[in-house]
This record gives structure tokens, C-alpha cells and sequence, in this order.
């Protein structure tokens, strides 16, 4: 099961109305509906914002009390914001996962209340990596309270949040699924900020949404000192290439940094290169670093000219 279907919620409505930091957003008038609404999550004891028959509130607002306080009530009117009935909005909701490749997520409902609304911890994941790349996103999960009209200040749910580079992203409790905690930790390398995503599910026993922050922090954690940063320097000889006795050597055009985790002490570096079968010069791409986890692959280019292989080179 899934804790929490706040995340998708959030991003449907972002992807409908985007929204930078600095704005409001759309807004809506509280029904006395609404307030009914809130009166029901308070009785089933989820997660809830107080709201007032004729108070206004804007796109905004809704997404700080969400993804802030986890508010149930806050998640219904944002989606009657984007769909005219709730089935509509769920419909979309699992049209927008299939499209993200998210296979194992289903949702019956735009809080993940339902016991039908199910999904993974992989693509939860995937889902608040592509949520964080709004920094109004990022803005908002940061934050440990937020003051919202009529409620006032409420307080985050999620554990650490704004201590030890812990930057949200979201938790959530439900009977069915338990305690749950999707986190964002920061991390430098090469002098730039990074996330690590770390993703709990089905805590039970106890204070579930505590000890689900506490074990997505240790995974987080886990992750972050498993890191392998390998520097490759510009001209470093890492193989020869030629024909014969007349062989160059080989190496980086340019200094390259490459990363990956070595949870399992994998090493995922492998060296590919190219068919030649004519002279080869000096400067010239003759195959290619790859690491699983790079967006492309690092050329190696010759560090000298070697002649074409002879007819009898050909031949043997």
C-alpha cells in the first residue's frame, strides 16, 4: 500500500496550473462541503487542516498544507481544483503514472486514505526525484512549519526535516500501509549540492512515522558513504592501441569525474573500443569509458599517431 498519494496529487496539479515561487495560483472559496470534509478526516483521525465555510484559498496555500501537514481535506479541494469529480482526478492520477513508467502504483483515491491506492517504494522515488526538480517544490518540503489562513501554523510531519541535510519530501501513516517516509538528504560532490532518495514503507508498531524517518535516514546515509568518486586526469595513459609492435597510447581528452554506489563492492566501469583497421591519429576517439551510472560515456582518444596496419597485419 501507499501512505500517501499526496505526491502525485501535487504533481498532476502542478503539471495543470504550474506555479513559481512568489505565487498564489489559482484560489477557491471553502464550502460548507468542505468543512464536512474536514469534520469526516478529523473523525477517521487522518491527517486534516481546520477550514472555514467562505475562507479563501489558493493553489498555494494548498500545496504548503499538504506536503507540509500531510492535510487530507487541503488534497480534495486541490484536485476538485483540476477535475470536476473526484473519480475524474484519480483517472488522472493513474494516467499521468503509466506515463512515468510507474508499473507497480494504482490510486483509488487523490490522499492515499483507500486501501486500494498501492504502489512501491522504487516508484515513489521516481516520482519525488521528478517532483523536486520544481524548486517551489523544493521550497516548500524544506520547511518544518508553514502558516496557513484560518489554521494558523502547523507543524511538518516529517521526521528531521530541516536538520542533518535532510530535506522532506513527504511521510504519511495509513492503517493499511503503516508508517511510511519518503526523503530527500543532501550531499556535495565535485562542489555541487546532490539529493539521495530514500524511501520507507509499512512501519508498524510504536511511533510508525518516527521510526520510518529514522530508517529512511539510515538508507539515505547508507547510500551516501557507499559512493565511489573516480577523477580521471586529461592525458592519463590508460591502455595502448595499434597493430603490430606499433602501438599508442591511449587516454582522456579532458579530466573526468565518474560516480557510482558500491553498496555490493560492484564496479561498473567497463572499457569498450572501437574496431580500427586504418591509420590511426593522434587525437582521435578510439573508444570509451562507460559507468552505469553516467549519462554518457567518456571518450578515449589516441595520445599519438599510429600507421595503418600493413597488408600482412590485415591477413594475420
Amino acid at each position: 500500500d501507499v501512505c500517501s498519494s499526496d505526491l502525485m496529487t501535487v504533481y498532476v496539479a502542478l503539471k495543470h496550473f504550474p506555479l513559481s515561487i512568489g505565487e498564489t495560483g489559482p484560489c477557491m472559496v471553502v464550502t460548507e462541503g468542505d468543512v464536512l470534509n474536514f469534520q469526516a478526516d478529523k473523525s477517521e483521525h487522518d491527517s486534516a487542516v481546520i477550514v472555514e465555510a467562505g475562507e479563501r484559498l489558493c493553489e498555494s496555500d494548498l500545496l504548503n498544507g499538504m506536503l507540509v501537514h500531510s492535510a487530507a481535506n487541503y488534497a480534495d479541494i486541490l484536485a476538485a481544483m483540476v477535475s470536476p469529480t473526484p473519480k475524474a482526478f484519480v483517472v488522472r492520477m493513474n494516467a499521468t503514472a503509466r506515463s512515468l513508467g510507474l508499473r507497480n502504483t494504482h490510486y483509488a483515491d487523490d490522499t492515499g486514505v483507500s486501501d486500494q491506492s498501492v504502489s512501491t517504494a522504487l516508484d515513489q522515488a521516481k516520482l519525488a526525484a521528478l517532483l523536486m526538480r520544481s524548486p517551489l517544490v523544493r521550497s516548500i518540503v524544506d520547511q518544518t512549519m508553514v502558516d496557513l489562513p484560518v489554521a494558523g501554523f502547523v507543524n511538518s510531519f516529517t521526521p528531521m526535516v530541516g536538520a542533518n541535510d535532510v530535506v522532506g519530501v513527504k511521510s504519511g501513516q495509513t492503517t493499511a500501509a503503516g508508517g511510511c517516509d519518503v526523503m530527500a538528504v543532501a550531499y556535495r560532490l565535485n562542489g555541487r549540492r546532490h539529493l539521495v532518495y530514500a524511501v520507507v514503507l509499512g512501519q508498524r508498531g510504536g511511533n510508525v512515522l518516527a521510526d520510518a524517518g529514522n530508517a529512511a535516514f539510515a538508507l539515505a546515509t547508507s547510500a551516501e558513504t557507499s559512493q565511489v568518486d573516480v577523477a580521471f586526469k586529461k592525458g592519463a595513459v590508460l591502455g595502448t592501441i595499434g597493430f603490430g609492435h606499433d602501438v599508442a597510447p591511449f587516454g582522456l581528452a579532458h579530466q573526468s569525474h565518474v560516480y557510482w554506489w558500491d553498496q555490493h563492492n560492484d564496479h561498473p566501469l567497463q572499457l569498450r573500443l572501437r574496431h580500427l583497421g586504418y591509420t590511426i591519429h593522434r587525437g582521435e576517439v578510439v573508444g570509451w569509458i562507460e559507468v552505469h551510472s553516467a549519462e554518457r560515456p567518456i571518450p578515449l582518444v589516441a595520445l599519438r599517431t599510429v600507421a595503418a596496419p600493413t597488408l600482412w597485419q590485415r591477413i594475420l
